[in-house]
């Protein structure tokens, strides 16, 4: 079963696209996931048993703060209990009079002085009766009560007279209790009766403490220590703000974003680390917030949580994992206080998650140790295969170079290296020879080539490509290499059939040195023969195998199609060239004027380029051509003139100035009008025999004088006729009135002319075409029917702005197509050709640019057209068909124009022009190049160059090679005076 095709190059051999994994890199994969993942199980259970620890410890840690804030709390009431007990007992809770309190104030002063944390003493009566001594610390206080500056103590005492009227007053003390000032208050009234530690106050005089509440006179926060005294009647207390149990919970803080709270049952803040945000005024009361609208989540998330039972909790607010605990706040006996914890989890695993980092790291270094172990075993065992690999790699790639032969400890691998070196050897020989078959033009150096390659291909030890000769029925030696045992330069060959359907031939035989030699036939796609192919090689069971036949004949038979395609192009190559050869020989051929002009242009153009690609310093040293270039070159050359074939054969041969296409009917008329006047004359020699002898005498002498006139008339129309000097005004004059004398026509001039010629006649006489005769005539005349017009159709798109010039053209149209007249053509000036005839002549450059162009050119051949139909072209951009400018004229192009010129001065085989010497030719260039027609340094150059010497020798008759003072001639370059 055949395998299924596939291409030479599948994108999917590329390493990348392979599945699996590398030996080398499977094994290191494995060592370094095993290695990985016991890392990653390490650091996961460090990291997890190191979080746990950490938050038992933050938790512990949190449960230590809410001891130490309800021992610190402990610490700072139980002395204010003590000092209570101790003023329960004081004569002070006996006095009726407010002289008798104030002497008791010295006790009152010391305590507060004892103990910093107490803002107040104070005692109530039950009449109703209050003093209270409080300890101002700090301006701020002082500035509160608008004290005096030196003020200590506040005493604050309100007294009730028999009707109930109430006293208040404020004296201030300063540390040794004396009095700075007293102010009566008339706004400090209240009842101490009405107030909740008052209230609170039994009669067990056992201290309580009150829930805390904001402070009339100072709006603080705080709580109250009472007892009644020991009388049963008024009640001592003391006041302590929650101020420094706020200072506390600042300090106690986990981290430095930890939130601290206490609350109380009713879930109102009571000490927070900001007390400004505790209180919310209401009217002139104030008012404990709630948790809620303290607005802080965590806290608000905690309390809830530890409302359902959950005392500790890990919880997550906003994105942020945060640690929170309720502790019991046990101070203030009779009120359910709690203490809220919340720390943030990255501020308290930081140090955590940074010593992850680092374990992460050490193990990743850890594996990165190891991965050298895993590469190191995965080289050992897989280098082998992998060598491999990558040469079958590289050989998919099309790159065969061996780099790596080191040879491997195991028999299969080394096989296998073996049969991977035959086919890379095989396979890149077998592009080689594809590469040589597509690119090498010449067939002898492509057989060459081929034949090393296919030698080495087959591990041959020599062999030989014969090519057919048809003509002689041999075979021809054309490439050799290696072993020749044997073979000759040529042999003869039975062709066994040479058409189609002819069968293939391998022959094999020994040799004298005991090598086989094998003979293929060397067959085209149509069965023909084309040569043979000879291969000596060694006994052995390689090239014995058939198979190795098969892979011979393979490889053959590209070589038989690539020898018949070269073959086949050279034989068109050839074809093309002998025809353009053959329209080059047609137009020489068609006309004597032209002569050999396409030969010996292309002969100069050729020699001159070549000559041009050869230098290597100087202004030209830039310039080469390859074989294509100078291939399109060479017929461009020949084809410069192709469009002369469309030009009319009597203009371009026209050697006077009245040589046209002529009707002789014309001439046969004058004849009879020739005896018309013979039959006059007769009649008057008759009449002139009897004359007297004197009137004879001077009609005879008026008759010489007449025809002397008439001589030297038709002389001089003759000589203006030749074209070979410039005609001058005066000369253009007296043609002018020569051609005024008149003679009588007595035969109808419409008479036996071919269609053509009777339709311009009629339309030139508006169509009526006989006159009445006799009728007077001019001796030379333009008549109407003298112009050709141009026809419909048939204009040529050579002006510019025509919509039809799609090649650019730029030449001035004549406004007739032919002009016939006689006067028209005798006074032109300089040569033969009207104006007329001139742009017939040019037109032939036109028609070769259009011929060419519509050919379908190879990319090689497209500079071709450009090449032929620029060589009338100009420098100065005066030039036709296009007036290109020097900018667009390649040096190819240039070369054309001067070759084109040389020859055409030089030529001796023009009928219309006598041959002009080497120096005349030469002189007449530099003024060319001086009036910027020419290339002035390719002119230097070719004058330089010699040659036009060379040519001259070749081509020139003797009499034209005349002594060349090349100074003179680059004086006249640059227009510098002659010297005689």
């Amino acid at each position: 079963m055949p395998l299924p095709e596939r291409p030479l190059f599948d994108p999917s051999d590329d390493d990348a696209t392979v599945p699996g994994l590398p030996v080398r890199f499977g094994i290191s994969a494995l060592v370094m996931a095993g290695m990985v993942l016991l890392a990653v199980v390490l650091v996961s259970v460090g990291w997890w048993g190191a979080r746990q620890v950490l938050l038992d410890m933050a938790e512990r840690s949190a449960e230590d703060a809410g001891r130490i804030m309800t021992e610190r709390s402990r610490r700072i009431i139980d002395p204010a209990v003590a000092t209570l007990r101790q003023l329960a007992f004081d004569p002070i809770t006996q006095a009726t009079q407010l002289d008798e309190r104030l002497t008791r104030i010295a006790a009152f002063s010391i305590d507060l002085v004892a103990n910093p944390l107490v803002s107040a003493v104070y005692v109530g009566y039950p009449n109703g009766d209050f003093l209270l001594v409080r300890s101002l610390r700090g301006a701020d206080q002082r500035a509160f009560f608008s004290a005096p500056a030196a003020s200590n103590f506040l005493v604050q005492s309100i007294v009730r007279d028999a009707d109930g009227t109430q006293h208040g007053q404020y004296r201030f003390y300063d540390a040794e209790l004396k009095l700075l000032a007293l102010r009566d208050e008339a706004d400090y009234l209240f009842d101490p009766r009405t107030r909740p530690w008052y209230a609170t106050a039994d009669r067990s005089l056992i201290p309580s403490i009150s829930a805390p509440y904001v402070f009339f006179t100072t709006r603080q926060i705080g709580i109250s220590l009472s007892q009644r005294a020991r009388d049963g009647e008024a009640v001592v207390a003391i006041d302590m703000t929650l101020d420094d149990l706020a200072a506390s919970l600042g300090n106690l803080r986990l981290t430095p974003n930890s939130e601290l709270a206490l609350v109380d049952e009713h879930q109102r803040v009571i000490a927070y680390s900001d007390m400004a945000r505790v209180l919310e005024q209401e009217g002139e009361r104030f008012r404990f917030r709630s948790l809620k609208d303290l607005e802080v989540p965590s806290l608000s998330q905690l309390s809830a949580r530890a409302l359902a039972g959950d005392t500790s909790a890990l919880y997550s607010v906003n994105g942020r994992e945060w640690l929170g605990l309720s502790l019991p706040f046990d101070v203030i006996d009779g009120h359910a206080l709690r203490l809220l914890i919340a720390a943030p989890g990255d501020e308290l695993l930081g140090q955590l998650d940074r010593n992850r980092k680092t374990l992460v790291l050490v193990a990743f270094l850890v594996v990165l140790a190891f991965l050298p172990l895993g590469w190191w075993a995965g080289r050992a065992i897989g280098r082998s295969m992998e060598r491999l690999a990558v040469r079958a790699g590289r050989m998919s790639r099309f790159d065969f170079r061996t780099q790596d032969r080191r040879r491997s400890t195991l028999r299969e691998i080394n096989m296998l290296t073996d049969m991977v070196d035959h086919v890379s050897l095989t396979v890149e020989a077998f592009l080689d020879i594809s590469a040589i078959l597509s690119t090498e033009t010449h067939v002898e150096e492509m057989l060459q080539q081929v034949l090393e390659k296919f030698v080495q291909a087959t591990r041959c030890d020599g062999g030989a490509v014969y090519l057919w000769q048809r003509e002689d029925g041999q075979m021809q030696r054309a490439a050799a290499y290696g072993q020749q045992c044997g073979l000759t330069d040529s042999m003869a060959y039975d062709a066994q059939g040479t058409g189609a359907g002819a069968a293939d031939t391998i022959a094999a035989r020994a040799t004298d040195d005991g090598r086989m030699r094998v003979e293929l036939d060397l067959r085209g796609r149509n069965g023909s023969l084309e040569g043979l192919l000879v291969l000596m090689h060694a006994h052995d069971s390689v090239h014995e195998d058939p198979r190795f036949l098969a892979f011979a004949r393979r490889l053959s038979g590209m070589l038989a199609v690539a020898i018949e395609t070269r073959q086949l192009i050279a034989a068109q190559k050839a074809l093309l060239e002998s025809l353009i050869r053959l329209m080059a020989d047609a137009i020489d051929a068609k006309s004597p004027y032209t002569g050999g002009h396409c030969e010996r242009v292309p002969h100069l153009a050729i020699q001159l380029v070549d000559r041009l690609a050869q230098e290597s310093e100087g202004r030209y040293a830039g310039f080469t051509l390859n074989e294509d270039q100078r291939y399109a070159f060479q017929l461009a050359a020949l084809l410069h003139d192709c469009g002369k074939v469309t030009s009319p054969e009597h203009i371009v041969d026209k050697a006077t100035k009245l040589e046209v296409i002529h009707n002789r009917i014309h001439e046969v008329r004058m004849r009879f009008e020739v005896l018309w006047r013979d039959a006059e004359l007769d009649l008057l020699r008759e009449l002139y025999a009897t004359l007297p002898a004197a009137r004879a005498e001077s009609w005879r002498a008026e008759l010489e004088r007449r025809r002397h006139q008439l001589r030297e008339d038709f002389a001089f129309v003759a000589q203006c006729n030749v074209g070979g000097e410039a005609m001058s005004d005066e000369a253009i004059a007296r043609l002018r009135q020569i051609a005024m004398q008149t003679w009588q026509r007595h035969f109808d001039d419409s008479l036996g002319l071919a269609d053509e010629e009777s339709r311009r006649l009629a339309a030139a006489r508006g169509g009526q075409m006989q006159q009445e005769l006799p009728c007077t005539e001019t001796l030379l005349a333009d008549k109407p029917e003298h112009k050709v017009a141009w026809e419909d159709g048939h204009r040529p798109p050579v002006e510019r702005g025509d919509p039809r010039n799609v090649l650019g053209f730029d030449m001035q149209l004549p406004q007739v197509r032919q002009n016939m007249g006689e006067l028209h053509n005798l006074t032109v000036r300089r040569g033969t050709l009207t104006e007329e005839d001139r742009f017939a002549i040019n037109n032939h450059i036109v028609q070769t640019l259009v011929m060419l162009k519509s050919l379908p050119w190879p990319d090689s051949l497209k500079s071709v057209p450009d090449t032929a139909a620029n060589h009338h072209e100009k420098m100065d951009g005066t030039g036709y068909p296009r007036r290109l400018r020097a900018s667009g004229l390649p040096l190819q192009d240039r070369v054309m124009a001067l070759a084109d010129v040389f020859e055409a001065l030089t030529a001796a085989d023009r009928p219309y022009k006598p041959a002009k010497t080497l120096s005349e030719s030469l002189r007449i260039m530099a003024r060319m190049c001086r009036e910027q027609h020419l290339d002035t340094e390719l002119f230097r150059y070719f004058l330089h160059s010699g040659l036009w010497r060379t040519y001259a020798d070749e081509l020139l008759r003797p009499g034209q090679r005349d002594a060349v003072d090349i100074a003179a001639i680059e004086d006249l370059l640059e227009d510098r005076p002659q010297t005689a």
